[in-house]
């Protein structure tokens, strides 16, 4: 199987409060809520992502478990 990197924006909430943004990679799904409800994976990879809490910052990478995450938006 080879690798796909199809990217996508994506704006993201937590159950703590925290929301950020930043593109995560779709792979071979075809809309971003498959990322979500369809791979069995318990963890998201966003990177390039902005957000200011404390140690606010660009550019960051961060790994998110899917059970933490209240709402996600795609961007246009």
């Amino acid at each position: 199987m080879d690798y796909q990197r199809k990217s996508k924006g994506v704006t993201v909430r937590t159950v703590d409060g925290f929301t950020f943004s930043g593109t995560l990679n779709l792979g071979i799904n075809e809309r971003l809520s498959e990322v979500f409800t369809k791979e069995e994976k318990p963890f998201i990879v966003l990177w390039d992502v902005t957000f200011d809490r404390g140690k606010g910052g660009t550019g960051k990478v961060l790994f998110v478990n899917k059970r933490n995450i209240v709402w996600a938006e795609p961007e246009e």
